[in-house]
């Protein structure tokens, strides 16, 4: 899946985008947070991609998170 999502910093400032298009992965992931199914983000907004396109878009944010390090803050505020 991680051949549908390219990062160029000379298309969309190097936000991660579905390769080909300039829709950026985390607009198709802010319409999953909204409720919104693959197929109406498909219908509705937008019509040029594919399931397999909104799955990488998932994909690539689950990739992201369960890869990152994580280091517990203890500082004070």
């Amino acid at each position: 899946m991680k051949d549908r999502i390219t990062i160029d910093p000379n298309i969309c400032h190097g936000q991660p985008c579905i390769k080909g298009t300039r829709i950026m992965v985390y607009l198709i992931l802010e319409l999953i947070e909204a409720g919104l199914t693959p197929d109406k983000i498909i219908r509705d907004y937008y019509p040029s991609l594919t399931k397999k396109d909104v799955q990488s878009a998932i994909h690539y944010a689950v990739t992201l998170i369960k890869d990152e390090e994580y280091i517990p803050y203890e500082g004070v505020l």
